[in-house]
């Protein structure tokens, strides 16, 4: 079997800046959640674990239907990677890379989380992160091997520093691999903005499919 993506959704936040639950809160309709994980499945990516924690009873709901496995982080207020830490229990064992996704960046286009599994598929043993203008943004996926040290103690951005041969940036035509919506502004922005990370997605869709063919 060649190389396999599992993808973790965090989600498991306390929204304090928001003021709100991020995760469940909508664009066009859809929370928060729902659209990272409609995206992620409609890359291809079938093993998905999402880390709940603040809020979770308002989000499990929105999951009843959904074929991911969940984890709950009891830990209020722990850090990012703890999440990250209780979600790779969860993966299935014979993934090769993992895609850490962010519930609060719903605008992120299947096509980005495509591209990332292709890219993944040719350089198994790289980190891989999307860019976008020349601007670095979410999510990061890495090879289960290296992602795994975070059980040794070290967080994400230690990973990637410690690594640095092994990133390899992967430019997009997303803009919403960049926002990271915290704020009531950010929020209003991101609404504004969804048409138009629609129309890069598709504008990105085209150009795989065109080398694709080349």
């Amino acid at each position: 079997m060649g190389p396999q993506v599992s993808a973790i959704l965090l989600a498991a936040g306390l929204s304090r800046r928001m003021g709100q639950p991020k995760q469940i809160m909508s664009i066009d309709g859809k929370a928060f959640v729902s659209h990272c994980l409609d995206h992620i499945f409609a890359s291809g990516i079938g093993d998905v674990v999402v880390v709940l924690g603040a809020h979770r009873d308002q989000v499990v709901p929105l999951l009843a239907e959904r074929p991911v496995h969940l984890v709950f982080n009891h830990a209020m207020g722990s850090e990012m990677v703890d999440s990250v830490r209780l979600g790779l229990f969860a993966v299935t064992q014979s993934a090769t890379g993992v895609l850490v996704c962010l519930s609060d960046h719903p605008l992120v286009a299947p096509e980005t989380y495509r591209r990332l599994v292709d890219v993944h598929s040719l350089f198994p043993e790289k980190i891989l992160i999307p860019t976008y203008r020349g601007k670095r943004g979410h999510p990061g996926l890495f090879p289960k091997a290296i992602i795994d040290t975070v059980h040794d103690g070290f967080h994400l951005r230690q990973i990637i520093d410690q690594n640095a041969g092994a990133v390899q940036n992967v430019p997009v035509c997303d803009s919403g691999i960049l926002f990271d919506i915290d704020t009531m502004a950010d929020y209003q922005k991101a609404c504004r903005q969804k048409p138009r990370a629609q129309a890069t997605g598709r504008a990105l869709a085209y150009a795989v499919q065109q080398n694709g063919r080349g």
